[in-house]
């Protein structure tokens, strides 16, 4: 029995819960033995693990406005690290990371430095002075530090366009999972993953979130790593394999310089389905050039730190201190699946075409690889698909396509594991997309309820009325991700890429020069907002519709047009139009001192 605060158990509770899922692990491992189906297994740690999140969701309801909106401020900073790191690590670094890497090579490890450097700007820059301001949302620090209700809005607007196309990315993953462990079509799927979501969140807002996505870290971070060190000691790569990376990459070298590359004719690709693709070179567009990879990598980081649903994170902790310290925890927890994904992928490649290995089947009969169950499994997902274009009857490495997200959901099955660590790779797989889908829902929710409803339409809403706002738009909003999510319009991790492009073009500028510059004042806040959010917008749809880009900015790193278009109109304006009052200048010195009540703590 746990007695005490429930703050002052959190390692008992979550440590109890560790053990409680690893037995759960044992106990599926040990019906796989005696004969209970994939598809069963699959349903059991789907299920299973939803349940526990909608538990700890329901435990966690609140009708208080501070515990709804900042978990009470009194997460302590190793466990805001964890949730920080879960709300992070999104259906895009879980599912479709090392798709991404396998795909396109390593120049998609840019987007692991600008994501992981992003939190140095957080830390630096914006977290400990945003939690020293004592807002609820980031439309709630521009509203105040700037003042007028159009400011607020003009960052309602930018958060909701940014994170709205972050969600349907995450509904997208969970609905690929679902449809694989669950066996349904994916346009049905993506409603099950909803779900899920909105059970997680709709009762406790960021308390519930929070907690949840404690839980949701460590089925993830072991749902992730464990395949990696199992794979790579079955492949005799090591247990640890992170330290072979470079001996693994030399050897798929040897192997695509061993087997040639022959070029897929228009005729051919017209017959792999929508979505997928074939083995490639580890080289592309992203990495073509040094500006390439760097381009991609600011991106990345500056919209790390402009998102919304990160900065909410830091608006939970207990003080400044804290916030500052838990951005430590998360970059740490962080860590330990990015420094993995680059091996996954390689691990992933190297099973299936090295010959060598029992896995592999480049150079087996077309026939025989169609007969194998997993291709059977993932064929029938369309999410894999083999053709004999040569005519020859031998699979060429040009004639297997596969998925972006199959990459890391199948390779348990291609390496030969036991299905029970597929069944715990979903599990993993559908807490990363709903932790993130949680957090990203909760932030456009509660900006809508707060920032719009109850400072500009409605400033005398009470608090029970804020509250039933603030639920019926996660509702509202989740179902619109998810029919968005079900049209399929962009992939899982273009989805993610636009999204911090979106968010930097338009808050990147507002955030940062609203805690470094008093000078910046209103009017230059609403130009940056609004032209940074139109001009990377604009030149995203000119990019898509054939239009060449300049100075190698590409649809990926549009946000660096935004941002910049941002930052001069901002300065511009700001200079030649009247200095804020004493008052916010006052404030704004005020902000950047780590200690003492937080600045609208002292209003109320």
């Amino acid at each position: 029995m746990i007695k005490g605060n429930f703050i002052d158990n959190l390692p008992k509770v979550y440590g109890i819960y560790t053990g409680g899922f690893l037995a759960f692990i044992i106990i599926m491992a040990i019906a796989e033995q005696m004969g209970m189906s994939a598809k069963a297994i699959g349903i059991c740690f789907v299920a299973f693990t939803v349940a526990i999140y909608a538990i700890i969701g329901y435990l966690s309801r609140t009708a208080q406005a501070d515990a709804y909106y900042v978990a009470g401020r009194q997460v302590p900073t190793v466990f805001n690290g964890m949730a920080t790191a879960a709300d992070w690590m999104s259906g895009a670094s879980f599912v479709a990371m090392a798709g991404g890497i396998y795909f396109k090579g390593y120049g998609y490890m840019a987007l692991l430095v600008g994501w992981t450097g992003g939190y140095v700007l957080v830390a630096s820059l914006l977290a400990p002075y945003l939690r020293k301001f004592g807002c609820y949302t980031v439309p709630d620090f521009i509203g105040t530090r700037y003042g007028g209700n159009l400011a607020r809005l003009l960052a309602v607007i930018v958060l909701t366009v940014a994170s709205f196309t972050y969600v349907t990315a995450q509904i997208n993953a969970t609905g690929t999972i679902a449809s694989v462990a669950l066996d349904i079509p994916f346009q049905y799927a993506v409603y099950v993953g909803l779900i899920s979501i909105l059970l997680c969140s709709m009762l406790g807002g960021m308390r519930g979130v929070t907690w949840t996505q404690v839980a949701q870290y460590i089925v993830l971070i072991i749902a992730y790593l464990l395949p990696v060190f199992w794979i790579s000691n079955k492949m005799g790569a090591g247990f640890f394999p992170h330290f072979m990376l470079a001996d693994e990459v030399s050897r798929i070298a040897e192997l695509e310089a061993q087997f040639g590359f022959v070029k897929n004719s228009a005729e051919n690709l017209k017959e792999v389905p929508k979505g997928l693709a074939g083995i490639t070179k580890a080289h592309s567009a992203v990495n073509a050039t040094p500006w390439a990879f760097i381009s991609l990598a600011l991106a990345m980081m500056m919209g790390t730190a402009s998102l919304p649903h990160v900065m909410m994170r830091y608006f939970t902790t207990p003080s400044v201190k804290a916030a500052r310290k838990s951005v430590g925890w998360s970059l740490f927890f962080i860590f330990l699946l990015y420094s993995s994904a680059p091996m996954l992928a390689t691990l992933s490649k190297l099973s299936l075409i090295d010959p060598s290995l029992p896995t592999g089947i480049i150079g087996k009969s077309i026939a025989e690889v169609q007969a194998i169950d997993w291709y059977q499994n993932w064929n029938q997902a369309n999410l894999m698909f083999v053709s004999d274009f040569n005519g020859n009857g031998t699979l060429e490495l040009n004639e297997f396509f596969m998925g972006g997200k199959a990459v890391v959901l199948a390779t348990p099955e291609i390496a030969g594991l036991p299905y029970v660590i597929s069944g715990l790779v979903a599990a993993g797989g559908m807490a990363a997309a709903m932790s993130t889908a949680d957090g990203l829902i909760l932030a456009i929710a509660n900006a809508l309820s707060h920032d719009l409803y109850y400072k500009i339409i409605d400033p005398k809403a009470e608090t029970a009325k804020r509250l039933v706002v603030a639920r019926v738009l996660l509702v509202v909003i989740g179902f619109a991700g998810a029919t968005i999510a079900a049209m399929e319009i962009q992939g899982i991790l273009g989805s993610v890429i636009w999204a911090f492009d979106f968010a930097m073009s338009g808050l990147f500028f507002p955030l940062v020069l609203g805690v470094w510059w008093k000078r910046a004042n209103r009017e230059g806040a609403i130009a940056g907002m609004a032209l940074g959010l139109i001009s990377g917008a604009g030149y995203l749809i000119w990019v898509r519709n054939g239009g060449s880009g300049f100075l190698g900015i590409t649809q990926l790193t549009f946000g660096i047009f935004g941002s910049a278009v941002s930052l001069v109109a901002m300065v511009v304006v700001s200079l030649i139009t009247a200095e804020p009052n004493a008052a916010t200048q006052k404030m704004v010195d005020e902000v950047r001192v780590p200690s003492g009540k937080s600045i609208l703590g002292k209003q109320h």
